[in-house]
């Protein structure tokens, strides 16, 4: 496989230095991509990225990806309206074990391929780094002039920023070009790649390696991922869509991707799937046949749900998802785990009901109409009995005295009141 052209093709590619595209083709290459560790999980604004070094394996290269523990220290002003706070290390330790292990899921680290991922932390070859041998090996050679005239420096001074631009921030480009020498000597790479925001700090460890020993490296960079009317990618109204479990829970992710608009699914499947361009070519032609089957959306959901977290919890979220139109049961709502339920139940009225109440047993007429406000009387949830359009936990009432205990909580914890199709309750044992 041919790197540069399978960027292409998806949409993968926005700045690139000449001579890059010969270098692939020339020999195996090791390229490094770094990822700043503010957090001690990937989000799925990193994908664009995290998937060029995927690709990059997958076309028989070397990837190399480097935790900027060094640099996260300090904070890349590239895109940035204000410096952000700083991380000390036992913090930067942590982020940096939980973000390998998210890499794992795309990279291959632990074959005995030539071609196995490495991970490297910048802050392993900065720690004794001394200020003044730094000064004298690094600084000398790339002048302010130089510095100043780099975009993520000229906007921050140009009134972007409230406070200007720090002198800790104004060095991030010359250790970030000090990892790429870094890495040009002790590993052999000669490739640096990012996203387009990175291209004034890329650039500037091309002209280190050159302005030091001469050598020539190279760089690409992939487009900042929007989506189709301009807005944010990645975001919604609780914040980022995490890769850990723990801040996004796998149904919410799958929900995410199966959620977006048409336009943008026909760009994402190309870029956040390994698919190939045949096969992708096919799902559009037969999405746009029935865009309401949402074909490409549910297939993008599955691939890149199944890459970050598993077969089973893409199934179980695929489950979980039937559960708000009626086609499940009572067994499928009691697999799901506690986040699931709440997330797939996120938007219902929620209302507190007494643990001891339901330890004695309750009437349910009595529960969901004078306890709660699921019904409005008593009178109006007994008629809805009558015509069959009360669930309890998925399954139909019968009896508008039907007694409710604890033994029906799910969870232990929660009951799911359905009346008619549309409207869901759910009811939290305190």
């Amino acid at each position: 496989m041919n790197f540069v052209e399978e960027l292409k093709w998806r949409g993968m590619i926005h700045n690139m230095m000449p001579g890059t595209e010969e270098l692939l083709e020339k020999e195996q290459v090791t390229a490094y991509l770094g990822i700043d560790p503010t957090a001690d999980s990937l989000h799925i604004g990193h994908l664009c990225g995290v998937m060029m070094l995927k690709h990059f394996q997958r076309c028989g290269h070397k990837p190399l990806a480097l935790i900027g523990g060094a640099t996260g220290m300090i904070g890349d002003p590239s895109g940035k309206s204000q410096e952000r706070n700083l991380l000390d290390e036992e913090t930067l330790r942590h982020n940096v074990e939980c973000i390998q292990k998210q890499l794992a899921r795309f990279l291959d680290f632990d074959s005995d391929a030539p071609n196995h991922a490495e991970l490297v932390n910048n802050y392993d070859w900065m720690k004794d780094f001394k200020f003044l041998d730094f000064a004298r090996e690094v600084g000398k050679h790339i002048t302010v002039n130089y510095m100043m005239a780099k975009d993520s420096v000229q906007k921050r001074l140009n009134g972007e920023a409230r406070d200007g631009l720090s002198f800790t921030e104004f060095t991030y480009q010359l250790l970030q070009g000090y990892d790429f020498l870094y890495l040009y000597e002790h590993k052999g790479c000669k490739l640096q790649m990012g996203g387009s925001d990175q291209w004034g700090n890329i650039t500037t460890g091309a002209e280190l390696i050159r302005r030091t020993n001469g050598g020539e490296v190279f760089a690409l960079t992939c487009p900042l991922v929007t989506k189709a009317d301009g807005t944010k990618f990645g975001k919604t109204e609780k914040g980022n869509i995490w890769l850990d479990r723990n801040y996004t829970s796998p149904y919410a992710f799958y929900q995410f991707w199966l959620n977006v608009a048409d336009e943008d699914a026909k760009r994402y499947i190309r870029i956040f799937t390994t698919l190939d361009k045949e096969e992708i070519g096919n799902l559009i032609v037969r999405h746009d046949e029935d865009p309401g089957q949402r074909i490409l959306q549910k297939r993008l959901a599955e691939e890149i749900t199944v890459m970050v977290h598993s077969r089973e919890d893409y199934d179980m979220a695929v489950e979980a998802s039937s559960i708000l139109f009626g086609k499940a049961t009572k067994e499928n709502l009691a697999k799901l785990d506690e986040q699931t339920l709440l997330d797939v139940f996120a938007g219902v009225p929620q209302y507190e009901i007494s643990r001891d109440a339901l330890a004695a047993g309750v009437k349910a007429v009595d529960l969901m109409a004078e306890m709660t406000q699921c019904f409005p009387s008593k009178g109006e949830m007994r008629k809805t009995v009558q015509g069959g359009g009360v669930s309890l936990n998925k399954e139909k009432l019968a009896a508008f005295d039907h007694i409710v205990t604890a033994e029906d909580l799910l969870n232990g914890k929660y009951l799911l009141v359905q009346r008619g199709k549309k409207n869901y309750f759910l009811l939290i044992a305190k």
